[in-house]
């Protein structure tokens, strides 16, 4: 499938999604939300594809923001439906089964930073820069942002980017849980492939029940989640790859994970 903003890969089970709109700084417009939708779509039922790394065109911005001319002309109704399709994309994306990582390569404003936190984890260039400067717009977070920051860095420092609108750097995203490693903008890709490349190694069904257990349980009391936890635990008991897996470890050899 073809798109108009996105370019993407697929390499050994990998697939690199690009939104590639530079000249507007990747910002996130309509057109480019409907072929996100696709693209993840797409990826949740391809079995080939078993991660995606999520990056912006360019060396300036990640994705800079909301498209503002669109913005500007949002109503009521309209302005509804904007922020509850967006919701809806990016909790696609959230729940996709197979790790999401944001290679973060400059810019992350606004929705940009939105789009990147629904994502399972964020590698950010040296040159890296996030915020919510919604505010300063006379709006604020329509994707997610208040409630997926907070959980991300916790209430006070959250408010505190939340109602400045103030830009942090790549290494105090760092420091505050934002992002989860740093690395020299050249490296970017490189890096961000092999963490993921180290994630894959790992039994397929297992990353899914993990990441469902993490983003489910995270809403419910702890003895609910405890229980989601020990009843995938046990639906994995089930898996092939749990019985090659233990198989390889007592056998001193590398598993063979089918995803079965």
């Amino acid at each position: 499938m073809s798109y108009e903003t996105l370019k993407v890969e697929t390499r050994d089970g990998v697939a690199v999604v690009v939104i590639s709109r530079p000249e507007k700084l990747n910002a996130l417009s309509a057109r480019v939300m409907d072929e996100l939708d696709q693209v993840f779509t797409a990826v949740a039922g391809d079995a080939a594809v078993r991660g995606v790394i999520l990056t912006g065109a360019g060396e300036k911005a990640f994705v800079a923001g909301a498209d503002i001319a669109e913005l500007s002309a949002l109503g009521p109704i309209d302005g509804r439906e904007h922020t509850l399709r967006g919701q809806r994309v990016l909790a696609k994306i959230e729940a996709l089964g197979k790790p999401v990582i944001a290679a973060v390569n400059g810019f992350a404003l606004g929705g940009g930073c939105e789009l990147a936190m629904a994502c399972h984890l964020r590698v950010a260039s040296e040159n890296a820069r996030f915020g919510t400067p919604e505010v300063k717009l006379g709006l604020m977070c329509g994707y997610g942002g208040t409630q997926r920051l907070p959980r991300l860095v916790g209430k006070g420092r959250a408010l505190e980017m939340l109602l400045t609108g103030e830009m942090v750097n790549a290494q105090e995203a760092l420091r505050i849980g934002l992002v989860n490693r740093v690395v020299p903008k050249e490296a970017l890709l490189s890096e961000t492939e092999a963490l993921l490349r180290q994630m894959l190694a790992n039994a397929p069904v297992s990353l899914r029940f993990t990441l469902e257990a993490v983003n489910n349980g995270l809403e419910m009391p702890m003895d609910e989640a405890q229980y989601l936890e020990a009843s995938l635990f046990a639906l994995l008991s089930t898996t092939e790859d749990k019985r090659e897996g233990t198989a390889a470890f007592l056998e001193k050899r590398p598993p063979k994970f089918q995803g079965k």
